[in-house]
């Protein structure tokens, strides 16, 4: 039985240029439980053409009235991953205190009850959130083994890269923060 290392939640997941899965070529996954079971994250840098408006319709919550509708129209639900691509997951900050929630670390947390998405639409809290269809998963072991085939490099994460910046940017970000810029990665990783 292999033994695990370190937790990669909190940590970016970022394919490597040579990443082949159509799901996850030049994505940023944002790892929200990694334990022996396996893993479990979020793509953050897909936006699917569906803006939280239309999501909202298709589980018959109801328009908010006025300003707010404005800001859910145009905020775009993402692509999470492949795994139950027909259920919402909404990852945010603050925490809170959700029906069926995960919390990340102390700033960030992983629901995929309808009661938060309830709360958007009535206060417009948290204000902090993307909104996913499906999610990424990984069975036991199997991140660490693509990780030792040079699938992805890993980097602490860092909440304002998620929250703050528009989705074209996060990957970008996510390579700075690991100290190399994703144009100069070549196709094949070296090992030392």
């Amino acid at each position: 039985m292999s033994t695990m290392t370190e937790s990669l939640a909190n940590h970016f997941l970022i394919a490597m240029p040579s990443m082949r899965d159509p799901n996850f070529a030049r994505t940023v996954t944002f790892i929200c439980e990694h334990n022996r079971e396996g893993a479990l994250g979020l793509i953050i840098n897909r936006p699917l053409e569906m803006s939280l408006a239309t999501l909202f319709e298709r589980v018959n919550l109801p328009l908010p009235p006025g300003d707010r509708l404005d800001l859910f129209a145009s905020r775009p639900v993402y692509f999470g991953g492949p795994v139950q691509t027909d259920r919402g997951f909404v990852l945010h900050r603050p925490p809170g205190a959700w029906q069926a929630s995960l919390k990340v670390t102390d700033e960030i947390a992983l629901t995929s009850s309808r009661d938060i998405l309830q709360s958007l639409f009535e206060t417009g809290e948290p204000a902090d959130v993307i909104v996913t269809l499906g999610y990424a998963g990984w069975a036991a072991g199997q991140l660490e083994w693509e990780l030792a085939q040079n699938a992805w490099l890993t980097v602490p994460a860092n909440a304002e890269i998620i929250f703050s910046l528009p989705p074209e940017e996060r990957l970008p970000a996510a390579m700075r923060a690991l100290g190399v810029d994703f144009a100069n990665l070549s196709e094949v990783a070296g090992h030392a």
